[in-house]
């Protein structure tokens, strides 16, 4: 009876798979939206499941530790070990192409500075003298933009306890301010994006009630104005309806479940002088810091922005400059814009702290470096270029636990950092990440202080462009300084 039984069920599903086949036939060579099935029914279909898993093929059987993009497997298990405080100890010898055009080496000095005469980092306060209540950042490595909305619950939770705990910053991003990014009780910067989520009033316009709301929060350090990021120059947030949650819409002030698309920049600001007027209106009505962001196509935008300054006076300018590099990530961003927009950090920061020097405002606006920033090396280079902190968003979003499965914008995260699926979401655990986070800008912290004290400084802020070089196309390397001259101050200025 048993072997009736078996035999039976082993027709039925013989039948429904030549079934299931003949249909999947038909179907295939009727369509006519894809050649490949057209042409080869049924088995064609294996071309799209290896198109879909090529590139987790290539992650980890096929790619080796220096290849991937847009962070090879090197950097990122580096992160992880930071974020584990397992240490950055390697054997045998590194794997950092040391020849390949662009490398970074520091020049080491033949007595480093013993570890009685290291010094901690100095304070920089930002906004000092033009605001009621200046900030002074204790990090030289801190979280950069991301959205409560881009990211999840947990990670912003995880941020926000580990940023409080490390001492670092944290920046809303344009998604406005959440309870969970005020939980951990850290600094937080936050940002006003081109549609103002979180600071408008009924009519989409910036209100001044709100922005006094959030001042009143002791946390909330410092208002950023976002122009434009690296990812995305000349493009507003884009946030997929999939993600846009009841908890997200009523906090950015949108509808739930369709897409979030910010102006391509701030309706009110269409010039210098604009930008000027909203910087000096949102300091008076806070009483603190406001900077702004921004990727850089060129020196247009500082040279109006320091002739502004200079024609209006020092109060007028923005207490600080996020610079995101060409090379930044998003959650969601049109591949044109994220392939080919905006010049890479290493060109954009020399650039605004050269225009900063000539004007003689160096010392008024500080200026903060971002675009893909996530070791110590590529921070020390950044300081030695002129940038004042760094903000680093993946680096951060590796110690949470991301594996680069390129799945942003999907909602289907498999780590739970940018995902609002609470199946997902659960692997996550808060108090242990926070750990990871807090670990990840400690070490990053100690270690670019150790490439200082070997060049011979007393602390990472000694670090200038003649302590670093960059390898050439000819396999010789040139100092950062001769690359990139210092300029001399224009005494019109």
């Amino acid at each position: 009876m048993l072997d009736l039984i078996l035999v039976s069920l082993g027709v039925l599903l013989a039948f429904t798979v030549a079934g299931v086949m003949a249909y999947l036939y038909v179907q295939d060579v009727t369509q006519e939206k894809h050649t490949v099935l057209r042409n080869f029914p049924l088995i064609g279909h294996l071309r799209y499941v290896f198109e879909r898993l090529g590139e987790y093929f290539r992650q980890y059987l096929f790619l080796g530790d220096r290849e991937e993009m847009p962070f090879d497997r090197a950097t990122r298990s580096w992160v992880y070990r930071m974020a584990k405080n397992e240490g950055g100890i390697i054997g045998f010898g590194s794997t950092y192409r040391i020849h390949e055009t662009g490398a970074l080496i520091f020049v080491n000095a033949p007595f480093p500075v013993l570890e009685e005469e290291q010094r901690p980092v100095p304070a920089t306060a930002i906004g000092e003298g033009y605001c009621r209540t200046p900030f002074v950042g204790r990090s030289l490595i801190n979280i950069s933009a991301m959205s409560f909305g881009a990211i999840s619950k947990p990670a912003v939770r995880a941020l926000s306890r580990g940023a409080a705990s490390a001492g670092c910053w944290l920046d809303t991003g344009e998604g406005g301010l959440s309870p969970y990014h005020l939980e951990g009780g850290c600094d937080i910067i936050f940002q006003i994006g081109t549609a103002k989520y979180g600071v408008r009033d009924a009519d989409g316009q910036l209100s001044d009630e709100r922005l006094r709301e959030l001042a009143a929060h002791e946390t909330v350090r410092a208002f950023e104005i976002k122009l434009s990021q690296g990812a995305k120059p000349g493009k507003g947030g884009v946030l997929p309806g999939n993600k846009v949650t009841p908890e997200i819409a009523k906090i950015r002030g949108i509808a739930e479940g369709r897409d979030s698309l910010s102006p391509n920049r701030h309706p009110d600001i269409a010039s210098i002088d604009e930008l000027l007027d909203r910087i000096e209106h949102i300091r008076t009505v806070t009483g603190k810091p406001v900077g702004v962001k921004t990727a850089i196509g060129g020196k247009r935008f500082m040279n109006e922005l320091t002739a502004g300054v200079s024609r209006r006076g020092l109060q007028a300018a923005p207490d600080f400059l996020t610079i995101d590099g060409g090379e930044g990530g998003s959650g969601a961003a049109p591949q044109a814009l994220a392939d080919h927009m905006a010049l890479s950090i290493d060109e954009a920061l020399p650039l605004v702290t050269d225009a900063l020097i000539a004007s003689g405002l160096k010392e008024r606006i500080r200026v903060i470096a971002s675009g893909q920033l996530v070791t110590p090396a590529r921070v020390a280079w950044a300081l030695a270029a002129g940038a004042d902190y760094v903000n680093s968003a993946r680096g951060f979003m590796f110690a949470l636990g991301c594996i680069q499965s390129l799945r942003c914008h999907t909602n289907t995260c498999p780590t739970g950092v940018a995902t609002h699926d609470p199946r997902l979401q659960r692997g996550l655990v808060v108090q242990d990440k926070a750990e990871r986070v807090a670990s990840y800008c400690k070490n990053m912290n100690q270690e670019i202080a150790m490439i200082a004290h070997s060049c011979g400084l007393r602390t990472a802020r000694e670090l200038r462009r003649e302590h670093v070089r960059i390898v050439q196309a000819s396999g010789q390397s040139i100092a950062l300084d001769v690359l990139f001259p210092y300029p001399a101050m224009n005494p019109e200025r």
